[in-house]
């Protein structure tokens, strides 16, 4: 019999931990059944010292029953943020506990940080050469500790294969339905989006979210033209009839957009046709060809050249991942792609993008 143990998820809890961001694992991983509602996933937390009271940012303080040695039990580590790094955010140096903590660690144990959770990672050199984002505040600071690091303070998310970095709080959320959809498809995932009241993607980068001046209050917003063409997203649809549906010119349509969605409307028409392709190649039987015209992109070739683009594989390889994960119904968790288009032994590399896209 094939082993049925879910994957276990290690979530991190360091003093100063953000109790938000502290529970994001539990609540999106402690969601995820397979096809018996059998749990996917085994969340337990742990701290770097013995068993205790860990602080938070908020006014108590969390017991954690786990001590460092179950790290050494971990397939996933999970480091939300904290606000008592100490050494850590200020040199870009480990502490000993944190040293101790990872020597723990089995080989190919993968790695996940939320929000600043990333200088933890960092500091212990997973992110050396390699793509990772963090919250938009700490991006310029981050970047000079870690110069070695690939910094994109843009995206919400970050999939480098066994490496994955969230930029702040809610973007933790979303890396985390990420990991979900990566391990056991789509279906698991927006079932555990639902229950979660959360949307199972989010659209554009933090650009989105970076102080800037305040539109003025007048102008309308894009968000009847993206209904609009979410719902005809079968149909070609030119930039103007958005804009028509804001009545607006095109020029200040597509500045407009920008502003709310940090991406132009031509990118985002693209993701959302890769996401309608994306399901129906999970969901469906429908050939490639067929799948390609309900998403808008009229032929396979159009298709596929752009899920290479944004998944770094072709559709039959993405259907062939995907399908096989969600028919095994496994609950070992084992990753055989991810969601920008690392599928093992394809030697695709993933990438930074809007939300995690390829390069």
């Amino acid at each position: 019999m094939p082993d049925r143990r879910p994957h276990r998820v290690v979530v991190l809890a360091l003093d100063g931990a953000i109790p938000f961001e502290l529970g994001i694992p539990q609540r999106i991983f402690g969601r995820a059944r397979d096809s018996s509602r059998e749990p996917l996933y085994e969340i337990v937390t742990c701290s770097v010292r013995e068993p205790g009271p860990v602080r938070t940012d908020a006014d108590f303080s969390i017991l954690v029953e786990n001590g460092p040695e179950t790290l050494a039990t971990a397939d996933t580590v999970v480091i939300p943020a904290s606000y008592e790094l100490g050494p850590v955010f200020d040199t870009g140096r480990l502490t000993d506990e944190l040293h101790a903590a990872f020597a723990r660690l089995r080989p190919g144990t993968r790695m996940v940080s939320i929000c600043t959770g990333s200088y933890v990672l960092a500091a212990a050199g997973y992110l050396d050469d390699r793509p990772a984002t963090t919250h938009w505040s700490s991006a310029a600071h981050f970047q000079r500790l870690f110069p070695q690091v690939k910094v994109d303070a843009d995206v919400l998310f970050i999939d480098d294969g066994d490496v994955l970095t969230s930029a702040g709080v809610a973007a933790g959320i979303d890396l985390c339905l990420h990991i979900v959809r990566r391990d056991h498809g789509t279906a698991v995932a927006n079932e555990v989006a639902r229950r979660t009241v959360v949307p199972p993607y989010r659209d554009g980068g933090q650009a989105q979210y970076i102080e800037r001046p305040v539109p003025e209050p007048q102008l309308a917003t894009t968000g009847t033209a993206r209904d609009w063409a979410l719902t005809r997203l079968h149909e070609p649809i030119q930039l103007r009839d958005m804009a028509e549906r804001e009545s607006m010119s095109v020029r200040t349509f597509t500045r407009r957009f920008r502003e709310e969605a940090g991406i132009s409307p031509g990118q985002w028409l693209v993701l959302q046709r890769v996401e309608r392709a994306r399901h129906l190649l999970e969901s469906t039987d429908l050939s490639v060809d067929q799948v390609a015209r309900d998403a808008g992109f009229g032929t396979a070739q159009s298709m596929r050249q752009h899920l290479q683009s944004a998944l770094g594989v072709p559709p039959t390889v993405y259907r062939r991942t995907f399908r096989a994960g969600a028919k095994a119904g496994t609950g070992t968790g084992t990753v055989t792609g991810t969601v920008t288009g690392a599928v093992t032994g394809a030697g695709a590399r993933p990438r930074s993008g809007q939300v995690s896209t390829n390069r």
